[in-house]
């Protein structure tokens, strides 16, 4: 999996609305974050609610699912999820999740405005998000969640 430091390569996904987006397109002016997760995985379950915490903060999200656009939305309804869905499908060779070297979901790119990865890591970590909650200006966790310090991927 490339790490912190590299250069994000640039690759194409589908919207679910079936539109090309490339990740030189989508970063602007600020840094964002890639999700990538399966809707089966338990630990993505857990980790996108969290992440949704973000939407609207000055640290834009994009969930990366590596399922069809169905499995995605039903995803999406379940988890009340409103950060934008990216589609990384099988069926399309999994570009993203093979040019970022993905071998577990899920997994996490802050990339910055320049296209370097400044944060990488895959799994449940609660300093990561904790720390991209700072960046972000916003309290992912609540005070009376109980929340595991990691879940392997």
């Amino acid at each position: 999996m490339l790490s912190a430091g590299v250069r994000a390569p640039n690759f194409f996904l589908t919207s679910l609305s079936g539109r090309q987006e490339s990740i030189s397109e989508l970063l602007g002016k600020a840094p964002i974050l890639l999700a990538f997760y399966k809707a089966g995985c338990p630990v993505c379950q857990m980790t996108l609610p969290y992440l949704e915490r973000l939407s609207g903060s000055s640290l834009p999200v994009i969930a990366v699912s590596q399922d069809d656009a169905a499995g995605t939305e039903r995803f999406r309804q379940r988890f009340e999820l409103t950060i934008p869905a990216l589609l990384d499908r099988e069926e399309d060779g999994y570009p993203a999740s093979n040019a970022l070297g993905i071998k577990n979901v899920p997994s996490l790119f802050l990339i910055e405005p320049d296209g370097a990865i400044s944060m990488a890591g895959s799994g449940f970590r609660k300093a990561d998000l904790e720390a991209l909650g700072q960046r972000a200006g916003v309290s992912i966790f609540r005070p009376e969640e109980k929340v595991p310090e990691w879940r392997a991927g």
